[in-house]
This record gives structure tokens, C-alpha cells and sequence, in this order.
């Protein structure tokens, strides 16, 4: 079978990591993986132990001042980074970022940015993390999925690149879906039902599909949702609201009687 080419300029991806065999993993799957075997996006993983000098190619080595674990080492990083982006200084170098849990906390705006960015390189840290004199000498930024720590930044590249590529031009079919999703517009998605309209859960309750739904009113609809939309966002992410200019009380009022 023939795969169509994409006729839009893909989306390219360079991922510098000691575990090349991670990628594409999930990404290879799905709508994903079907838009990068059409071309719609490039990846290319790159093992940063082929960039170690010595026979055990060897990537790190213990902290200056003490300490448990190990940190990766800075020449060898630089050489990744030189070899694949042609060093901080150069012009088509594109965005750089090391994935790392002191870094800016990765949301929707800058999934969207980070999806306009072509090439984009991303460092996955190992062990305690990386030297920092490469972070300054290379200019990475440092994005973090979470407050939370995970052994690599293998599973937070896959996480960035998977929010990106759903928002690459045909990847998900729709074109109107990811613009109605959680955190576009700065709010939580609103609820989601399908058929059969009433359902009886194991307990014995009916459970049915709110009334405005199945009317046919396509802007008591919209309105629902948005109110929907506004009430989950208070409810469970507060914070959103504080950065969000015009969500106030009477947007929440309740529009489908």
C-alpha cells in the first residue's frame, strides 16, 4: 500500500538521549504514527553515548562537592549538541530544550509554540541531570512536564512531542477538535456523552444524557458547554481562571433550562 505524502513542510524533531530504542514507542501508534509515516513529521533519535571518546563510552561521572548519583557529563553533551545543532550560535539551529523537572511547567501555550518550532531538539536527561555548564554554553530552555521526578527525560519528550504532533495541520482528522479541547481558551474541557442516550450502571441507576444535548439547539449547545466548560475549570483548576481576563460569575449561570 501506498502511504500519501504530507505536501506541508513536516515537523522536525531530533531527540538526544542515552535511550535511542525508547523512540518512537507509543508515538509509532495511532493517529501519531500514522502521520509520521506519511511524512507529516520527522524524528530522528540520537544516542549521546556515540559522542563519549573512550572505549566504555562512558557519559557521566560523579558531582563536584559530593553526593548521591551521578551527573552527565558536559564535553560529551556538547558534542551531541554541536554535531546535531551546529552549536548555540547557529542560525538554523532552531529551539533546544532539556527536559528537566526545575524547568518551566510545559501547558497548552507552549505546546503550540513548541509546535510552530521546526527543528526542534530535545535533551533527555539521566541520573541526578546534566552538567549545567552545557545548559548555559548551549542555551537550552528547560521544560518540566510536572513537581513531580521521573527516572529520564525519555517519557517527558514523548509526552511534549504527542501533545505537539495531535496539533500538526491533518494529524487528527478534525480540524475543529483540538481547538475545543482542556486549556484552549484557558478552561477544562467541558463533559462528553454517546449513545445509548439512557444507561444503566452496574448499581442499577439510569444514568442519562443531559436533556440539552439531544435537542437539536445547536447554540443552547454551545452554551451548555461553555458553562460546563467554566464550572468544571472552577471547580477542579481555579488557577486558570486567574489568568484568564472576562471568566466571571455570571458566565457560570446555568443557560439550558
Amino acid at each position: 500500500m501506498t502511504i500519501p505524502t504530507s505536501t506541508a513542510a513536516p515537523w522536525r524533531v531530533r531527540v538526544l538521549t542515552l535511550f535511542p530504542e525508547m523512540f518512537p514507542g507509543p508515538l509509532g501508534a495511532s493517529l501519531a504514527g500514522k502521520a509520521l509515516a506519511r511524512g507529516d513529521w520527522q524524528l530522528e533519535a540520537i544516542d549521546i553515548r556515540a559522542f563519549a571518546e573512550d572505549r566504555h563510552r562512558t557519559v557521566d561521572d560523579a558531582p563536584f562537592g559530593g553526593g548521591a548519583g551521578m551527573v552527565m557529563r558536559p564535553d560529551v553533551l556538547d558534542a551531541a549538541l554541536t554535531a546535531v545543532t551546529g552549536g548555540p550560535d547557529a542560525l538554523d539551529r532552531g529551539r533546544v530544550v532539556c527536559l528537566s523537572p526545575r524547568g518551566v511547567r510545559l501547558d497548552q501555550r507552549l505546546v503550540r509554540d513548541l509546535a510552530a518550532a521546526s527543528p526542534l531538539t530535545l535533551v533527555c536527561g539521566r541520573y541526578e541531570g546534566i552538567d549545567e555548564r552545557v545548559i548555559a554554553a548551549h542555551r537550552l530552555e528547560e521544560v518540566s512536564l510536572g513537581d513531580f521526578v521521573l527516572s529520564g527525560g525519555e517519557l517527558a519528550a514523548l509526552a511534549l512531542m504527542d501533545a505537539c504532533v495531535r496539533l500538526l495541520p491533518g494529524v487528527m482528522g478534525n480540524s475543529a477538535g483540538p481547538s475545543e479541547e482542556s486549556f484552549e481558551g484557558g478552561l477544562l474541557e467541558y463533559p462528553h456523552y454517546t449513545r445509548p442516550a439512557a444507561w444503566t450502571d452496574r448499581r442499577g441507576v439510569c444514568r442519562t444524557v443531559p436533556e440539552v444535548l439531544v435537542s437539536g439547539h445547536h447554540e443552547k449547545v454551545r452554551q451548555w458547554r461553555a458553562a460546563e466548560a467554566l464550572r468544571l475549570t472552577r471547580a477542579r483548576r481555579p488557577d486558570l481562571l486567574d489568568h484568564r481576563p472576562g471568566a466571571t460569575d455570571r458566565d457560570a449561570r446555568t443557560v439550558c433550562e
